[in-house]
């Protein structure tokens, strides 16, 4: 399995605690970077060095919100290819479609379990590890 780079855009810092310690505790060689709305994401994206394999991407969040920075990312012609999946509570439909019709690579529910949460946050890690459509370290 690869180390990952990924980029989790959450504006509650319990959910992001929670994120990190379940990814660390899978492999400590992951990086997660964190930005706590699409605004700070977008900063961060177009200045780093190295784009983050995944990004995992909350709807529900102040200044540019989920789907206003899925559609800015979607519309760059370098950025739009990094895989976004969506970490959110929203079931909404059209929100879902929405996100499909942008290109997302997925579109996840957080349970209110921690359990679950665990369980959905280690099956992602694992799949996006051996994924090939990720770029390389």
């Amino acid at each position: 399995m690869r180390n990952l780079s990924l980029l989790l855009i959450e504006d509650d810092q319990i959910e992001t605690l929670k994120f990190q310690k379940i990814v660390s505790s899978i492999n400590e060689k992951h990086k997660v970077t964190i930005a706590q709305n699409g605004e700070e994401a977008l900063r961060l994206v177009k200045n780093i060095e190295q784009l983050p394999n995944v990004i995992l991407l909350d709807l529900n969040m102040p200044k540019l919100n989920g789907l206003e920075f899925l559609k800015i990312l979607k519309n760059d012609l370098v950025l739009k290819y990094i895989p976004v999946v969506i970490l959110t509570t929203s079931n909404y439909p059209n929100d879902i479609l929405e996100c499909y019709e942008m290109g997302i690579a997925g579109y996840l529910m957080k349970p209110l379990k921690y359990q679950d949460y665990k369980s959905l946050i280690e099956n992602f890690i694992t799949y996006w590890s051996v994924n090939e459509f990720t770029r390389k370290n």
